[in-house]
């Protein structure tokens, strides 16, 4: 509740400073504000009560091209005012054209100083231009943050009911099948969620492990597979060739080829040893 007090004291202090909109000071109001003054340019006259960039761009770019040509005519009048005196005087005014020289030469240094006095002013243009522009964007941004300043109480208070409406929900559901993980309080979720994060992690880390361990598995399974089928044909002959004997002793009675080399082995086996009078 303290939160949206002061929230809102806030807010209609920002409103209060914006009931008078911000402006470029206009150099001409001082003159239009006079009641009989009426301006003649060609100019369009709704730049006076609505302003703008451009608008005030082109307002500088007339009065400049004004300025230039009444300069122009004012020079050239007062240099015929000049020129008619000199010759209509008594006596009439001769120059010299030492004294020529001499105002030349102040001419010179007067221009300088106006050229660095046109810098100066040409800095201080740049300098209020890049102030200006630097203004409207942080009015620009002071005006937005009001109007998401003046949603906040709503937004508040919508979450105050939304979780008013979870707590009773909470309260008013079997305490065996309430889950406590959903009562705590913001750091211990915020603890919570972060051990089960690592958790996942863990699990996601092993998992990675067990897919890279499969293909060297499934190699040895394969191997191993290999192997078996060979032995499993091995077991195969083995049987078939002991069926094989087992019938050819019912059917002849005798011994198998398989006995009768076995003897014969073991006869040479003894004959040997008996030459060569090794014991066994």
């Amino acid at each position: 509740m303290a939160e949206s007090l002061q929230i809102q004291n806030v807010l209609q202090g920002l409103l209060a400073l914006q009931e008078e909109p911000l402006r470029i000071i206009r150099l001409s109001e001082p003159i239009s504000a006079a009641p009989t003054s009426q301006r003649t340019s060609d100019v369009s006259t709704s730049a006076l009560e609505n302003p703008s960039p451009a608008s005030l761009e082109a307002d500088l770019t007339h009065y400049k091209e004004l300025f230039s040509k009444l300069r122009f005519s004012y020079l050239e009048q007062v240099t015929k005012e000049k020129f008619l005196r000199a010759i209509v005087g008594d006596p009439p005014l001769i120059v010299e054209h030492a004294e020529n020289l001499e105002v030349e030469s102040q001419l010179v240094e007067i221009k300088a100083v106006l050229k660095s006095q046109k810098d100066h002013v040409a800095d201080m243009v740049r300098e209020l231009d890049a102030r200006g522009r630097d203004l409207s964007r942080r009015y620009q941004t002071v005006t937005l943050q009001t109007t998401l300043l003046g949603q906040l109480p709503e937004q508040i208070d919508t979450l105050n009911a939304t979780l008013a409406e979870l707590r009773g929900r909470n309260q008013c559901a079997d305490a065996s099948v309430t889950n406590p993980s959903l009562a705590l309080p913001l750091p211990a979720t915020l603890g919570l969620a972060e051990e089960r994060k690592a958790k996942v992690d863990e699990v996601n880390t092993q998992l990675k492990a067990l897919q890279q361990a499969v293909p060297r598995q499934t190699r040895i399974l394969e191997g191993e597979e290999r192997e078996l089928k060979g032995l499993e044909r091995e077991r195969e002959m083995a049987v078939q060739r002991a069926r094989e004997a087992i019938e050819r002793k019912k059917e002849g009675g005798g011994a198998d080829d398989l006995e009768m080399k076995g003897r014969w082995l073991r006869g040479v086996e003894e004959g040997l040893r008996g030459m060569l009078e090794v014991e066994g």
